[in-house]
């Protein structure tokens, strides 16, 4: 067999068409069944698996699984009742020929190449490269490689220029924690890899250039979650000058809706999308991130229930979900509220039965009057049921989580639906219960809403930015906002949070000195490559999409990371570890 020439044809591109011609295929050893007089071999490659099919049992015998092998044989039809309607190939089979080992698998397999995704995750990344070869995993990879060359596409037919931007660069005192590489050739001093290429894009919009966009790598020392990646993370970042948050809004809604209505036959919001103030979000949803195919909906009744004769009820926030024609037993109560108590939090509940009584614990410390003001105000009737919850400081969480609680549990969730909205006017700055002390909310180069004026006479607390995210199905996808092009507000709004105009000037230098030159208004968004990706193909978890990722404690036990150094290599780089 000629070495130089290991194929002429893919596995999943046999079809009868070939019958009778003499083909070379190339792949993996996918199974093996030995009948004895008959020794059938399935091979695999990227594109599906073909039968072989030999009489020379013994030739073939020692052959093992994953094994790499060049062949060639003749292609010849099944019999009618030996066709296998469930492979793409399964009209035929290749008569083998010759085969070469081309690299034999030596190795007992640490699980099963087709149900691999059964075995613990931490065996699965430490074997990733076989992980990888189960076909599932193996498509969610192609996916992703065909889902980014589509933003591509769509970001460049709406003028967009594709620049990459550094990737070692300077520490940022803000935002999630640096990476941080010591420098050789500077004693002491260290670069970082970017959180995200924020300041570079707005130095890029300085430059004059009109439209910016890129697949950016980016890299935070922040925990991981299911649906959030430890380490490093893709997102397509893009930014536009002289433009608004209406600009902005409209590159997002088409990117999105292009994206899920390609790679997806869900039902998918159609632009514009639903606009939801932080505050309304935070009332109605208890979450800046709503689910909006959940339909139930939390309504403030303080106002309402302060006026009983229940003590709980004096000097809170009272909130409530209603639910409609509930009909569930006394247990399902009890484990509702035992939910709450997980939250840390007290649940009451009113149902609303026969002739329009209140059914309740509550009940005694109702009036005719707070009845009738609820029946008004929340529209109940008959079979109704009210979940209530009363917390000063987290009742707006609290019911957030009540929500999609209730919505799980009533199976009230549309599952064929990609619901999109944006939600805007995040509030600048929030208060650190732990440092006591006003730090930047959402993004520290927004433009607050007002401007110098807003920052120089309002409550911190009160000041609300041109901030934004897209958020859909109770996930954020995209993050972004009107930057700050002005250096008399960039510095005021730092002063606020504690740093003074030398540490704006020392930290954020580029920008201080780029905005001395005729800065134009700019406004941009980052929308998040792996969680679209996680969201498109309905994986629980986002490491299913990405190729090597870190594991969820941020160890990479096939690469053997994070490791040591040599002492060499520490004295080069001036550190002594401690």
């Amino acid at each position: 067999m000629n070495n130089n020439i290991y194929r002429t044809i893919y596995c999943g591109e046999v079809s009868p068409e070939y019958e009778g011609q003499e083909i070379k295929l190339a792949g993996w050893v996918n199974s093996i069944r030995n009948l004895g007089n008959l020794l059938f071999i399935v091979l695999r490659d990227e594109t599906g698996i073909v039968q072989l099919i030999t009489e020379e049992v013994d030739k073939y015998i020692n052959i093992t699984k994953e094994s790499t092998v060049t062949v060639t044989g003749t292609v010849r039809r099944r019999t009618p009742d030996m066709v296998n309607k469930n492979m793409k190939t399964g009209e035929i089979e290749v008569l083998l020929k010759d085969l070469e080992v081309l690299s034999a698998c030596v190795n007992v397999l640490p699980f099963e190449i087709n149900k691999s995704k059964e075995s613990l995750e931490d065996t699965r990344l430490k074997y990733r490269y076989l992980d990888l070869r189960n076909e599932e995993m193996h498509n969610n990879i192609l996916f992703r490689s065909k889902v980014i060359d589509f933003i591509r596409e769509t970001m460049k037919s709406m003028d967009f220029t594709e620049i990459q931007t550094p990737i070692i660069t300077s520490t940022s005192p803000e935002g999630a924690r640096d990476f941080i590489v010591p420098s050789r050739k500077y004693p002491g001093k260290f670069y970082a890899l970017p959180q995200a290429p924020q300041i570079f894009k707005q130095l890029l919009m300085v430059s004059g250039f009109n439209k910016y966009f890129q697949i950016a790598p980016c890299f935070r020392d922040e925990d991981p979650r299911s649906d959030r990646l430890y380490g490093e993370f893709y997102q397509l970042d893009f930014e536009m000058s002289f433009a608004t948050a209406e600009d902005v809004y409209k590159v997002g809604e088409k990117v999105f809706y292009d994206i899920f209505t390609k790679f997806s036959d869900k039902e998918v919001s159609k632009p514009p999308f639903k606009r939801i103030n932080y505050k309304d979000a935070m009332l109605k949803y208890g979450t800046d991130k709503p689910d909006l195919r959940n339909p139930l909906i939390i309504e403030d009744i303080t106002d309402i229930l302060e006026k009983s004769d229940f003590e709980p009820f004096h000097d809170t926030t009272i909130r409530c979900i209603k639910v409609s024609n509930l009909d569930k037993s006394n247990s399902w109560f009890k484990q509702m509220e035992e939910y709450v108590k997980t939250l840390k939090g007290m649940l009451g509940y009113i149902k609303i039965i026969e002739g329009m009584e209140f059914k309740s614990s509550l009940t005694k410390f109702l009036n005719e009057e707070i009845k009738n003001n609820l029946i008004r105000r929340l529209d109940l009737h008959e079979g109704d049921t009210l979940f209530i919850v009363a917390d000063k400081n987290r009742c707006a969480k609290i019911m957030g989580n009540l929500r999609i609680k209730l919505g799980q549990e009533l199976d009230l969730i549309a599952k064929n639906k990609y619901e999109f909205c944006i939600i805007n006017d995040f509030p600048f700055y929030e208060y650190n219960e732990d440092t006591k002390e006003i730090e930047f909310s959402h993004n520290p180069f927004s433009m607050p809403q007002g401007g110098l004026d807003a920052l120089n006479t309002k409550n911190p607390l009160d000041i609300v930015a041109y901030q934004y995210d897209f958020v859909c199905n109770g996930y954020e996808m995209a993050s972004g906002g009107v930057r700050n092009h002005s250096l008399e507000i960039l510095k005021k709004a730092f002063e606020i949070v504690g740093y003074d105009e030398d540490v704006v000037k020392t930290r954020f230098a580029s920008l201080y000195e780029a905005f001395k030159y005729g800065a134009p208004p700019h406004a941009g968004m980052a929308p998040g490559i792996d969680r679209i990706l996680m969201l498109l193909k309905d994986e629980e978890n986002i490491r299913e999409l990405v190729a090597f990722p870190l594991s969820a404690n941020g160890s990479d036990a096939m690469m053997g990371c994070p490791s040591e150094v040599f002492d060499k290599q520490l004295k080069e780089l001036h550190i002594k570890i401690d």
